[in-house]
């Protein structure tokens, strides 16, 4: 009998070491593959988004694991009738996609000081204890030193190019998160993703895109790259990315910012050319203007999250042909 007790009494308390998460923006990318993890891991999810940028068949495989409720992060009313009990909140609610920044830029920054006033307002009056922060590799802009680590200068270069709604809509995140943190949560983690990629990401960010205007034109004709070609940029697979936040969830440290990306450098004529390689394409490409704003290299240093464990396994070449495979 105190055999079987002992025994309950385990069961009951590993059943209680489940949490309780609500992912904002969790249709999205890359919170849908977050909470796909967070599924897998045990716990029990709540996801919140509008389905603006995110589809919730991207939830297919999770569908009865988790609660979907469909609400704007700007709906504060909507948003507090969330009774589950949550004590973990991931917030990617967001307006992501170059084209986006410039177009609606003021959305932009409404959702992320509107809606992380909300979220944090949740959290206080619910008493939630843990916050993991979306940021993104956008508050570098242009940096001075390549790669970049986590202590690189922040900076909004010119508050008239709506380029920098999105960035600047994070370092105000980042700040507001970060002194709301001190005095109301028991952790608070930053992480910035570096180009994620991957199946079903939509075709406004540059592999998906290329990919699309590849497959539509012959051999032989002329393909438009944005910008002169010569600009750098790291790309991570979405496999490689959840490894990475799983690290961060899991090991990461109060307070602290992590930059989950890869170390491979590539240049986007240099990317053209292998997607087009890939796909067995003979094309002559065309070059414009750099759009205002748009960095010339980026790419993360990754020493920190490192420590944590995370070693990304997925090439550049690789992760195409993967994504290749899927459509």
């Amino acid at each position: 009998m105190v055999y079987l007790w002992i025994i309950n009494n385990m069961v009951k308390k590993k059943k209680n070491l489940k949490k309780k998460i609500l992912v904002t923006g969790g249709s999205g990318f890359i919170g849908s593959a977050i909470t796909k993890y967070l599924v897998k891991d045990g716990n029990q999810v709540v996801v919140f988004d509008n389905n603006s940028r995110g589809k919730s068949s991207r939830l297919k495989d999770v569908k009865d694991k988790i609660h979907f409720i469909k609400g704007d992060i700007r709906n504060k009313k909507k948003l507090l009738s969330i009774n589950h009990n949550i004590d973990t909140v991931i917030h990617l609610a967001y307006v992501n996609g170059t084209k986006f920044f410039y177009k609606k830029p003021f959305e932009i920054l409404d959702i992320a000081v509107n809606g992380l006033i909300n979220i944090l307002e949740f959290c206080k009056k619910k008493r939630v204890k843990n916050f993991y922060l979306a940021s993104s590799s956008e508050v570098y802009q242009n940096p001075i030193k390549i790669p970049t680590d986590e202590r690189e200068m922040l900076k909004i270069p010119d508050i008239h190019n709506p380029r920098y709604s999105y960035g600047g809509g994070k370092i105000i995140s980042e700040l507001y998160g970060l002194y709301f943190a001190k005095k109301y949560l028991k952790k608070f983690i930053i992480f910035r993703p570096h180009n994620v990629y991957g199946d079903d990401m939509g075709n406004e960010h540059v592999i998906p895109e290329f990919i699309k205007r590849f497959k539509k034109i012959g051999n032989k004709k002329k393909f438009l790259i944005y910008g002169t070609g010569q600009e750098i940029r790291s790309f991570i697979y979405i496999d490689d990315f959840i490894s990475g936040f799983a690290k961060v969830y899991k090991k990461g440290k109060n307070l602290e910012v992590y930059n989950i990306g890869t170390n491979e450098k590539i240049k986007i004529s240099n990317l053209a050319i292998l997607i087009a390689k890939l796909l067995d394409k003979d094309i002559k490409f065309n070059k414009t203007k750099v759009l205002k704003g748009s960095p010339s290299k980026r790419c993360p240093d990754i020493s920190k999250i490192k420590k944590l464990g995370f070693k990304p396994k997925i090439p550049l070449k690789n992760g195409i042909q993967k994504l290749l495979q899927k459509n």
